[in-house]
């Protein structure tokens, strides 16, 4: 049988499992993906709602009816993994969105995380980045539970709750392609990083929950299944699993120093924000990566920006006195 002729910004991954960038921000940086089995199909992660028509022309392009998907789940309820939820549950008649337990009242009603962010980034660029956040139907919409399970035709799909990027993250186990869909859980890695060596990873620390123990827990839970693949949201499946776990867990580490060392800085964001760039950098050499350094920083400049955010919340937290910490 010919392959279907799918649409550029879809690349299959092997087992019935297909990558969509979701074009946010710039190619290959956020993906969502479609998973079939027997003519029917989960979407894990949705991107935002900028994404709903590639997700829509994805499922057209595999002969997939829009009733074929049972299936909506986001990792986490971060805008870029989760900000086109609602809008798509509108053109999926028979789904159902699978999230976590803490994320499931921010879908039905979207206005808390709306306000949150357009706080930080302003209702303008909420508008231009994201759009309107479309709440789903409480009865569509059913939570996980750790290492819970669905069927999505003939294969599971199991859950582990993976806290560290976020409270309320998850991430999903396909027994299929011995592969888990990490959402940010597993980190970050840009196909513009690969080398000779391979693919290079990072840890995110988006804010506001940040918890590095924690996030290294997740981690070594995830690597104990022994997965032969990672399906990250940003960006694409990668292989070698150990060996990028390990890096992960040594960049987190560094980070934690960098934080508690620059905990006291006077000019502590923009302390962060330089030595992050540098010790990712330094890791980036190391790995055999050949990009001007000024390239380097033009790809990684926003999630350094995210990630010092992120850290000087947790480092705030930990500041406070141990009853008033939340």
């Amino acid at each position: 049988m010919t392959a279907p002729a799918l649409p550029a910004f879809v690349e299959p991954c092997g087992h019935d499992i297909y990558a969509v960038d979701t074009g946010f921000h710039r190619p290959r940086f956020d993906a969502a993906y479609l998973v079939v089995d027997a003519g029917r199909a989960a979407i894990v992660d949705t991107g935002t709602n900028f994404s709903v028509p590639r997700l829509l022309e994805a499922l057209a392009a595999l002969g997939l009816a829009r009733d074929a998907v049972d299936w909506v789940i986001p990792t986490h309820i971060h805008l870029d993994h989760a900000g086109g939820v609602g809008l798509l549950m509108q053109e999926l008649p028979a789904a159902r969105v699978m999230a976590h337990p803490r994320a499931a009242r921010h879908l039905v009603d979207p206005s808390q995380i709306w306000a949150g962010a357009s706080a930080v980034y302003g209702e303008a660029e909420m508008l231009r980045s994201y759009g309107t956040l479309l709440p789903v139907a409480a009865e569509r919409v059913l939570t996980s539970t750790d290492g819970g399970r669905i069927t999505l035709g003939g294969r599971e799909l199991e859950f582990a709750d993976t806290p560290g990027h976020a409270r309320h993250h998850h991430c999903i186990w396909d027994e299929r392609s011995r592969g888990w869909f990490t959402g940010d859980t597993f980190g970050l890695s840009y196909r513009e990083f690969d080398s000779e060596r391979g693919a290079w990873v990072m840890p995110t620390s988006t804010p506001v929950q940040f918890e590095p123990d924690a996030l290294r827990a997740s981690v070594q839970r995830l690597l104990a299944r022994a997965p032969q693949a990672m399906y990250l949201t940003h960006y694409g499946r990668v292989g070698e699993v150990a060996r990028l776990g390990a890096l992960q867990l040594e960049l987190l580490d560094g980070m934690v120093a960098l934080g508690r060392r620059l905990a006291g800085s006077a000019e502590r964001h923009a302390a962060l924000c330089a030595g992050l760039s540098a010790l990712l950098r330094d890791s980036l050499a190391a790995h055999g990566c050949h990009l001007p350094a000024d390239d380097v920083d033009r790809l990684l400049a926003l999630d350094v920006e995210l990630n010092a955010q992120g850290m000087e919340v947790w480092l705030d937290r930990e500041a406070r006195p141990r009853g008033a910490q939340t």
